[in-house]
């Protein structure tokens, strides 16, 4: 226990105070949240995602963190973890929310989103809501990195510029991109 309460406590030095991150500001004029499930710290460190299912009306078919739109009244990190428990059966009792990363703001949908990377289990068995999510996806923050690109995607007509990652085949960009470069930068002096 003592060396699991000194790697958590390593983690949170790295990342900033949940409710400091909230007060950060970013584009955005709708408040969402998600949780960034991170297993296996320090040692072998992994993140899970979720693939939406490609019939929905947002986001569909897309590779993101557990998370969503915050309801009336609701803190962040209640967004977050209640987001969790719906789209994946993780309970919040099975999460330790060690920190937070900066709310990142999405153009097209125009979300304020606030990351919360909470640690779990290692062996931890998800349990896909059907009606929204297609596959719960695990990758190690190495095979992450290895994969990383910057490439030009045609988003609605529009060329970007962004940074990807793959995870089982499937590429992760935008929002989802910019969390997990963000979670590699303030990670990178712990990671060598």
């Amino acid at each position: 226990m003592a060396e699991s309460s000194r790697s958590s406590s390593d983690l949170r030095s790295l990342l900033l105070d949940p409710e400091e991150a909230e007060r950060l500001d970013a584009h955005g004029g709708t408040d969402a949240a998600v949780l960034v499930p991170m297993h296996g710290w320090p040692d072998n460190p992994g993140l899970v995602f979720t693939e939406r299912r490609s019939d929905l009306n947002r986001h569909a078919g897309e590779i993101s963190f557990p998370g969503g739109r915050r309801d009336e009244g609701e803190e962040l990190i209640d967004t977050a973890l209640r987001e969790a428990e719906e789209e994946i059966g993780l309970s919040p009792e099975n999460v330790e929310v060690v920190g937070a990363l900066p709310p990142i703001g999405t153009f097209v949908t125009n979300y304020k989103v606030h990351p919360f990377v909470g640690l779990i289990d290692e062996d931890m068995r998800f349990e896909p809501n059907p009606t929204e999510v297609e596959s719960v996806l695990v990758a190690s923050l190495d095979d992450l990195a290895a994969v990383y690109e910057k490439r030009r995607l045609v988003r609605r007509g529009v060329p970007i510029k962004t940074d990807t990652y793959l995870v089982a085949d499937k590429l992760i960009w935008g929002a989802t991109a910019r969390i997990l470069a963000e979670l590699f930068h303030r990670l990178d002096r712990r990671l060598r």
